[in-house]
């Protein structure tokens, strides 16, 4: 194991070095595969196994500054590749892995899209997927070098003589303002937005966060969140490995097909932490069977973290009533407001209290004015993000950047110790999100008594379980199905109060009259979104020129979607 000399400032490699060293045999990441048995890396062996990949991506020819998008299944040398990754002063990039639902075009054209823009220098992968990768690689505008295996390298290697005084200089030379990860911002287009964080941003971050949620050496996260998310890279991997906790890590897709997983590890790892997708609730609370729970208990939790999505109270309802007999308490349900942008957190609930819920009416909230009401079917139930973190500052301002006082709804910005510096390579979107040091959201939402309320987005983006849907994505898609005029459809987000969730309803022009014809146009539009994993919930058909555009002469989503499914407007065929 080779430690960093300096003594100038802190690097993440330099924590994972001491912790290997106060903690040699404590569990860092416990490897969940269902129905085997764990597989447990310690702080000094996940060390170990890091330094003999840094080793062979060495004597690939990768370079201190490299950017490496790792393309790997649930897979226990996922960590140490990760780890091995940094130690030499590259930059790791965790992408998705494609899925069996997700068409293998949209796979490639988010590779693609991401090799012209982000800057990806190589790719690390399994040869199994090697042929729809090289491809993208062998192509003009790509910025990919090249493409390892590395779960096909050799265990044991170690840095020796020249080669190990050249990695104990590279790694003296670091500063802590150098980057340290490329994660990428969520969405369905190929150009997802890329956010370079250094690792003073990181460690200041997971400082401060750790500080809010009162992080402490018995806690124990639990965790089956996509590591390409900064919920999972930073809140379930950055932050317990920096501070020296275990974390469990569960296959994503096992989860998702056996929810009760998550259960059965807190129940049996004695997990005290773990942050959820507003929609995760409602996945846990309806589809988790009587039998999948005996012998389960949950009273070492000590928080549920919602975030990702807007928190919703009914969702905090099902749960706790589904689980309180095993062990589940009401304090136990927080909330977070994050973002990749921040690193990760910007407000947090305290820790010992129940999400803060307030109901506001609903006229109210639409002038932007949050009077509060009682609950009924006049009002909105709000539940709290909690109050800015340390290191985080937090205005909400109007449409002209202006401070609005409390109880008014704007948009929500953001100064941060841990703020990116923009978005790499995209110097447009970067002007338009940052202003004079503080992050413009895109998000709306409101302040009372110190504590953030989100309520929703100032764009149109739509939120599926924890995704975010690009309205103009579907449209585009829509309008290229048989027997919809081009160009005349819209999309927008309906909640759906069972999933917990918003799901995608359309609405597209037509010149078919006929009811039959009508249903088969209906569902050629829900196969079309089918095709690139896009689920449209509703389809509402109606008449040529029926659509209300905006000044800018285009459709406009929130005046057709108030026209149609707010007031219900009657549509007349003719």
């Amino acid at each position: 194991m080779i430690k960093t000399m300096s003594k100038k400032r802190e690097l993440e490699w330099d924590r994972w070095v001491e912790n290997a060293e106060k903690f040699p045999d404590k569990e860092a990441i416990i490897h969940w595969v269902a129905g085997e048995e764990p597989f447990r890396w310690t702080f000094s062996s996940i060390l170990k196994a890091a330094e003999s990949f840094a080793v062979g991506l060495k004597k690939n020819g990768v370079e201190r500054g490299d950017v490496c998008a790792i393309i790997i299944r649930h897979n226990k040398y996922f960590y140490p590749i990760y780890l091995g990754i940094s130690s030499i002063g590259a930059i790791p990039s965790v992408l998705a892995y494609p899925n069996p639902r997700l068409h293998p075009e949209k796979f490639t054209q988010g590779l693609e899209g991401m090799s012209n823009r982000s800057g990806l220098d190589w790719i690390l992968t399994e040869k199994v997927i090697a042929e729809v990768i090289e491809p993208i690689i062998l192509k003009e505008k790509s910025t990919i070098r090249g493409m390892f295996f590395p779960l096909e390298w050799g265990k044991n290697l170690k840095f020796e003589g020249k080669d190990l005084e050249n990695i104990e200089q590279i790694r003296a030379n670091i500063k802590d303002i150098d980057p340290v990860l490329l994660q990428h911002s969520s969405g369905t287009t190929g150009l997802q937005k890329p956010v370079l964080l250094s690792h003073k941003a990181v460690l200041d971050h997971v400082t401060n966060y750790g500080n809010a949620i009162k992080l402490n050496s018995e806690d124990r996260i639990i965790s089956w969140l996509p590591l390409y998310h900064d919920m999972g890279l930073i809140a379930a991997f950055h932050l317990p490995l920096t501070f020296g906790i275990p974390v469990v890590q569960i296959d994503t897709f096992e989860w998702v097909m056996i929810p009760s997983l998550l259960l059965e590890a807190i129940s049996k790892e004695k997990g005290t932490l773990t942050w959820l997708p507003n929609f995760a609730y409602n996945i846990l609370a309806g589809k988790v069977h009587d039998d999948e729970l005996e012998g389960i208990s949950l009273d070492s939790m000590r928080m549920f973290i919602n975030c990702s999505e807007p928190v919703r109270d009914k969702s905090h309802k099902m749960f706790y009533k589904r689980f309180k007999e095993y062990g589940v308490k009401p304090e136990s349900l927080s909330a977070c407001y994050a973002m990749a942008e921040t690193t990760f957190a910007v407000t947090q609930t305290p820790t010992d209290k129940e999400a803060k819920v307030l109901y506001v009416q609903k006229q109210s909230i639409a002038k932007g004015v949050i009077e509060l009401n009682g609950d009924d079917e006049n009002s909105r139930t709000c539940v709290s993000s909690g109050k800015a973190i340390d290191g985080c500052e937090v205005r909400i301002v109007d449409e002209k950047g202006n401070d609005l006082p409390e109880n008014y709804v704007g948009e929500i910005t953001i100064s941060s110790v841990s703020l990116f510096d923009g978005y790499r390579n995209y110097p447009e979107k970067t002007n338009a999100v940052l202003k004079d040091g503080w992050y413009y959201s895109g998000d709306y939402g409101f302040c009372l008594d110190g504590e953030y309320y989100i309520i929703g987005r100032k764009k149109d983006i739509i939120i599926v379980a924890g995704n975010n849907v690009y309205p103009e994505d579907v449209e585009d898609l829509v309008s290229h199905v048989e027997g919809v005029i081009p160009g005349r459809v819209v999309a927008f987000g309906e909640d759906d109060e069972d999933l917990g969730s918003e799901q995608i309803s359309v609405i597209a022009e037509t010149k078919i009259l006929d009811e039959t014809t009508q249903k088969k146009l209906k569902l050629e539009i829900i196969k079309a979104g089918m095709t690139e994993d896009i689920n449209i919930k509703k389809v509402y058909l109606v008449p040529s020129r029926w659509l209300i555009k905006s000044s800018a002469g285009k459709p406009s989503r929130k005046a057709n979607r108030e026209r149609l499914v707010v007031k219900n407007e009657t549509i007349t065929w003719s």
